[in-house]
């Protein structure tokens, strides 16, 4: 089956903007002391609130003993805590602590302005279409 222009067209611009917002994100968390995997379990977690480590694991998409090194770094920087899961004490929930909530709800507000702008050259109905175009992908994938 043979790509179509526009199909063609489509993955150039994906690529483009994943390329961009990669640049923008490992700039804001340069200066951190953290990496970008970490940062974004810390926006998941705030986002989410705790989860068991497998849930986490699935979110971010990588296995659960790539995640268990991530969550001891972040456990190490003082930004989540580990621990038995309410309903099954065998299981163990991540959760940030006040410094890993600080660190998400400073990151958001980084997110919210960039969105923000990118935004701004979007009407109303434009918005409105492209959350709901972004929601329809984001189910299907």
């Amino acid at each position: 089956m043979t790509d179509t222009p526009i199909q063609q067209e489509i993955n150039h611009a994906i690529v483009e903007f994943y390329e961009r917002l990669s640049s923008w994100e490992q700039s804001v968390v340069r200066d951190q002391g953290v990496s970008l995997a970490q940062v974004h379990a810390v926006e998941i977690l705030g986002a989410h609130g705790s989860l068991r480590m497998k849930s986490l694991a699935e979110k971010l998409g990588v296995t659960t003993g790539t995640l268990t090194v991530l969550v001891d770094r972040l456990v190490k920087n003082g930004l989540v805590v580990r621990q038995p899961a309410e309903d099954d004490r065998r299981a163990i929930e991540v959760l940030l602590t006040a410094k890993g909530q600080q660190m998400f709800e400073e990151h958001d507000k980084l997110h919210l302005q960039l969105t923000k702008e990118m935004l701004a050259v979007l009407t109303d109905t434009e918005c409105q279409q492209f959350l709901t175009f972004l929601t329809k992908i984001n189910r299907a994938i």
